[in-house]
């Protein structure tokens, strides 16, 4: 089965946040560094259907799964 490649941009507008490069500079800077400890679903700046999202995404190793860990290495990278 082959898995879909999702630009970075297509995780923003999936979890309905604003997808311009613009933009998500500024949600990664507003939310990070992310603490090590917490796992990216289990940040408080989701809604409970993004987190869930993100939950599935990653428990499924669904095509999402690659870009939401791309999101969640950026988003514990040293300001």
């Amino acid at each position: 089965m082959q898995m879909s490649v999702h630009p970075f941009h297509q995780l923003f507008e999936q979890l309905g946040l604003a997808c311009d490069d613009q933009s998500i500079a500024a949600f990664i800077k507003a939310n990070s560094p992310l603490d090590a400890q917490v796992q990216l679903e289990d940040a408080p700046f989701w809604t409970p259907a993004q987190a869930e999202f993100l939950r599935e995404a990653l428990g499924e190793d669904a095509d999402w799964a690659e870009v939401v860990d791309a999101l969640s290495l950026a988003l514990r990278a040293p300001a």
